[in-house]
């Protein structure tokens, strides 16, 4: 929960507004603002204050205990101007917070995370357990000096500027380790473990067993992602309340499908029990992985916990952007928060070149020429198999006639695969004509080089024949003179001359220009592979120099007889 604040009606109308914007994620404080905040403080995650920054840290100094569990706090001023990251920068959110409140009333963040201020992402903002020298590191990345990445298990972290060695570590491990001097050690989630009880059993058996299982295995708790049993126990109290005091989810199973995994250690008894010769080793492995611990028992007598580990690998993770058609603010929040997150990005050249200043220090960058979309492909996904974030990117949106359909064809189900929409051409193009696919449209590609010509004709003069407007992408090359002609020709066999027709070059970029023209009057040799051309239908009119198709044709027709 976020507690508001206020002082003055300037305030108050901010206050309002936020929580307006936010109803189920705000609690407005009122009363003496002293009061208010102490209260806030003590039983809200993060506080949003309207009030000075000084006043701001006078009231909330003495209440300051330690910054992995204090709230995060964000200053707003009396004009609505900023939004001031002021306590809990990562550990509280207040970083996000303070970016989450200037979108919301207009104001613009102000972040002095050292981290943040240049672009490397703080090691505490990663979602992982970290511990060790956690400052002295950042502080050795922030400065430039040699950090060297240890990672002993797989995980997609984002873009980090290390080096081969140096005096500085990050260690990536779920290995039960003291960190050294120099070294900060993040703890991914990769341990699953698999517990079976008897009815009644309790949770410190369940602990115990598990505890001294990951202990004389030499592994980390902090790594530990998931407990995971059989359906029948979903509800057995040790176990839940083992998850529970764990901070971890427990996960289960149906006995068929548990009783399917390959063990080294069946029995008779969970199988006349709960239909499966194996609950702690299948439930720890069934959804893959190597197994680290076989069951063991807890130490009770009679025993009435078992349980079994295994690491499960890291995901690779591949987000596949679309940039948009070019203008830096058509791109969505997303696919900057993408390109922030990848320490792989792969993409054509030109494109590459479109977003270089958006990437974190340490993101490396694989580019590669036109023609080679296929090769982008194989080496985006072959990335994310090797446990990295990658980001393949492409203009426009990534799935209409770009990188998502050849990264997808080439992905099996051994990595996360994202879609990140982009704005396409056709639709920026539209905008700038006026509503040219206000009525139901079709994009097609006049480009032969992946597709045979008697195909592209046949989708051209299908969409002639239902009266579908027509985005032509590809139109026109210097190696493919005459398939723009060909298509204009079809469509002219079905609509009169007088059809309007747009012609965009290099839609939202700089040197953006556009013409509306005729379907007669339309000379193809001016146009490129920069341009998006949109035919209209027989309902397409130009309006007031712009280029409209009517949602339905009786308002068309209503129009006309009014005339």
């Amino acid at each position: 929960m976020i507690g508001l604040i206020s002082a003055t009606a300037a305030g108050a109308a901010a206050r309002d507004r936020l929580a307006a914007a936010w109803p189920d994620r705000t609690r407005v404080y009122d009363g003496p603002v002293a009061d208010a905040v102490r209260r806030a403080f003590a039983e809200c995650g993060q506080l949003v204050c309207f009030l000075a920054t000084g006043a701001v840290v006078r009231l909330v100094a003495p209440l300051l205990g330690d910054k992995a569990t204090d709230p995060g706090v964000v200053c707003v001023d009396e004009g609505g101007r900023y939004a001031v990251s002021l306590v809990g920068g990562h550990g509280g959110g207040a970083n996000d917070l303070a970016r989450e409140v200037g979108a919301v009333l207009g104001a613009e963040p102000v972040v002095t995370t050292a981290t943040d201020a240049v672009g490397i992402a703080g090691l505490d903002t990663l979602g992982l357990p970290v511990e060790g020298a956690v400052a002295a590191v950042s502080r050795a990345l922030l400065d430039g000096e040699p950090v060297a990445l240890r990672a002993e298990v797989a995980w997609p972290l984002p873009p980090l500027p290390v080096a081969a060695d140096g005096p500085y570590t990050i260690r990536v491990t779920d290995r039960l380790v003291e960190p050294a001097e120099r070294e900060a050690v993040l703890r991914p989630p990769t341990l699953v473990v698999g517990v079976g009880a008897s009815k009644g059993a309790p949770a410190a058996e369940v602990l115990d067993v598990i505890d001294s299982a990951l202990r004389d295995a030499g592994l980390s708790v902090r790594s530990v992602a998931e407990l995971a049993t059989v359906d029948a126990k979903a509800e057995e109290g040790g176990i839940v309340e083992a998850a529970a005091r764990l901070g971890v989810p427990l996960v289960t199973y149906a006995a068929g499908e548990l009783a399917r995994v390959e063990v080294p250690n069946p029995s008779d008894a969970p199988l006349a029990a709960v239909g499966t010769p194996s609950v702690a080793e299948a439930a720890a492995l069934v959804r893959g992985g190597e197994l680290l611990v076989p069951k063991r028992k807890s130490a009770a007598s009679p025993a009435m916990a078992t349980c079994a580990v295994a690491r499960r690998p890291g995901r690779g993770r591949l987000a596949v952007v679309g940039l948009g058609p070019g203008a830096r603010d058509l791109m969505t929040p997303r696919a900057r928060a993408e390109l922030e997150r990848a320490s792989v990005l792969v993409g054509l050249d030109q494109y590459v070149d479109q977003i270089r200043d958006l990437l974190r220090p340490g993101t490396r960058i694989l580019e590669s020429g036109l023609g080679a979309e296929e090769e982008r492909a194989r080496t985006a996904v072959a990335e994310a198999r090797k446990g990295q974030a990658v980001a393949l990117i492409g203009s426009g949106d990534a799935g209409v006639y770009a990188m998502a359909s050849p990264a997808l064809a080439e992905a099996s189900d051994d990595i996360d695969v994202v879609g990140v929409p982009g704005v396409t051409a056709a639709l920026a193009a539209g905008a700038i004509l006026g509503a040219p696919l206000g009525h139901d449209h079709v994009s097609i590609s006049l480009s032969d080089l992946h597709t045979p010509w008697e195909v592209i004709e046949r989708r051209v003069r299908a969409a002639a024949e239902a009266d579908l407007v027509v985005t032509f992408y590809n139109p026109r090359s210097r190696g493919r003179d005459w398939q723009l002609p060909k298509a204009l020709a079809i469509l002219a066999g079905h609509r009169e001359p007088a059809t309007p027709v747009g012609v965009v070059r290099n839609a939202s970029r700089p040197d953006e220009s556009s013409r509306l023209t005729t379907l007669g009057a339309l000379d193809p040799a001016t146009v490129d592979m920069m341009t998006v051309v949109t035919v209209g239908n027989t309902a397409t009119r130009e309006i007031a120099g712009r280029m409209v198709t009517p949602r339905g044709y009786r308002w068309q027709a209503s129009q006309e007889d009014a005339q």
